[in-house]
């Protein structure tokens, strides 16, 4: 485990941006539209340093890689980011639900890696995923070669039996959880309450509720009022029943670029899923982060970028 001290240094007098003031999004140094395997527009959005190492970002499902800001935002100085929300995320308009599943965005990855060297010129890419993304950035990377690196925040991955019953049980509780939530809100400040209630969000940095709700929702169209969920409850849902299947096929073990893994804490209240099996530890870059949940970039995201500083450095990539 890297030296914390040294580690912290580069990130001198980042602190005071935890204050939930400072989470406003600053504007894109540029936008693009790639597109999907089927033409589904995904928005591309450059931050950053043009001339650093390049980082490509995105989300866990139902959220947005914009609600990321508060661990992406210490990275800005250091390095180029492009940032992408899977289809029916984000940015990026609601499709076909039927075309909603992570064999579809594995594919739109492949086009938006093309799309990012057209756009923004060719260089050294590495993914830096969490949860949903990562499970998909690994079934890509066991298939073609992306990335540089992947840096993975708390994968959902199996590798034994026991933890695939564990994950078929949590995928079904989650989808059926999803497909039940409040998808319309009068007002934003109505889903950041709901947050603050919830203690699987307890750890979160001051301010990331609301940063959440307002990167999640948009604005009812055809003139309704108030607010709906961006990706729609029942895409989230759809992916959440899916997750069994995709964890099981995750071979964090043959992927075509180093990777670095940072989980939860594993012995702490509302962790997600198991990362990766414990007799895997030894062979793989594995790290956790203390007193963490799933949401571990929003709850310590220094300490996230720590470890991730000190894969990269390894690598000779940063």
């Amino acid at each position: 485990m890297p030296d914390g001290r040294k580690m912290s240094e580069r990130l001198k007098g980042v602190e005071s941006r935890h204050d939930s003031s400072r989470w406003r999004l600053p504007e894109p140094l540029a936008v693009c539209e790639a597109h999907g395997s089927d033409g589904t527009p995904i928005i591309l959005r450059r931050h950053g340093n043009p001339e650093g190492p390049r980082l490509v970002l995105s989300h866990a499902n139902g959220l947005a890689a914009d609600s990321y800001y508060p661990f992406w935002s210490l990275l800005c100085d250091r390095f180029d980011l492009v940032l992408y929300d899977l289809r029916n995320h984000g940015w990026n308009p609601v499709g076909d639900l039927r075309r909603h599943n992570i064999l579809t965005f594995v594919r739109d990855n492949s086009s938006v890696v093309r799309s990012i060297d057209r756009f923004f010129g060719v260089k050294p890419k590495i993914g830096v995923f969490h949860s949903l993304s990562a499970v998909t950035a690994v079934l890509q990377s066991v298939e073609e070669k992306g990335f540089a690196a992947l840096v993975l925040f708390d994968p959902a991955t199996c590798a034994n039996a026991r933890e695939s019953q564990d994950i078929r049980k949590m995928s079904s509780l989650m989808s059926e959880k999803a497909r039940k939530r409040q998808d319309r809100f009068e007002r934003c400040e109505e889903l950041t309450e709901r947050l603050l209630r919830s203690r699987a969000f307890e750890r979160l940095l001051p301010g990331a509720a609301d940063l959440i709700a307002r990167t999640t929702l948009r604005r009812v169209a055809d003139g309704g009022t108030g607010y709906q969920l961006r990706c729609p409850r029942e895409y989230e849902a759809q992916v959440f029943k899916e997750l069994y299947s995709s964890a099981e096929a995750a071979d964090i073990k043959h992927l075509s670029c180093p990777a670095k893994i940072i989980g939860a804490d594993p012995m702490a209240p509302f962790s997600f899923l198991p990362s990766v099996e414990l007799g895997d530890m030894v062979a793989l870059d594995y790290d956790f982060v203390p007193e963490t949940t799933h949401f571990l970039q929003l709850e310590r995201p220094q300490e996230c970028i720590d470890l991730m500083l000190g894969f990269l450095e390894d690598c000779k990539l940063a």
